[in-house]
């Protein structure tokens, strides 16, 4: 049962250090970013259903890195909600645009090939106002992820930086999830320690 417990926690840790190296020999187009503002964009993940005010991931990396993150996160969004308001980027100077999209694509069939348009004009976006791109990976299967392909291919396209797959370890794990899909405090814990060592890396 201890093991059990231990396991997201170890993986996470060789996550952010696998992350870390891959910051370090690789280029993150617009970096460094003459932005100000370090915004999230996305879906329920990134606005915190499942934990308290204060305990979703984008209010952890605040604390964490001591500079505040502007969440723009929207439950149920899909890529092509993501598309439709990408425009309220347009209120701020952004620096970096943590992006994390496509669950809700998943739950709902949207075909893969329109996914992975939407997600290119939104990292075409942002990068055009001189942002980086923190692209944040989500599951696109449970037993055969359709999405990890597609992340990493944007991610070497577009230069961003990434994190794959934030809710690895998580999902099915009571422990860490409210829900079926929406993390709890802990788990939203072990999503911003997974961020946290690229996000440091890209605000310097």
């Amino acid at each position: 049962m201890k093991f059990r417990i231990l396991i997201p926690s170890i993986l996470f840790a060789i996550f952010a250090v696998l992350s870390f190296f891959y910051f370090q020999t690789e280029t993150v187009a617009n970096y460094p970013s003459e932005g100000t503002d370090i915004i999230a964009f996305g879906d329920s993940l990134v606005e915190g259903v499942g934990a308290a005010d204060g305990d979703d991931f984008v209010s952890l990396l605040s604390q964490k890195i001591g500079q505040p993150i502007i969440n723009l996160g929207h439950a149920g969004d899909t890529t092509a909600d993501g598309v439709a308001r990408i425009d309220q980027l347009d209120a701020y100077n952004p620096k970096v645009v943590l992006l994390l999209l496509g669950g809700n694509d998943y739950l709902r069939k949207i075909p893969i090939s329109d996914t992975r348009k939407n997600l290119e004009i939104l990292i075409q976006d942002i990068q055009a106002r001189g942002s980086i791109v923190l692209l944040l990976g989500v599951r696109g299967g449970i037993l055969n992820d359709r999405f990890a392909a597609e992340f990493k291919n944007l991610r070497d396209t577009y230069q961003t930086a990434f994190v794959s797959d934030v809710l690895d370890g998580l999902l099915g794990n009571g422990q860490y999830m409210t829900d079926a899909i929406h993390p709890n405090a802990a788990g939203y814990g072990i999503i911003a320690e997974r961020i946290y060592p690229v996000l440091t890396e890209v605000i310097k």
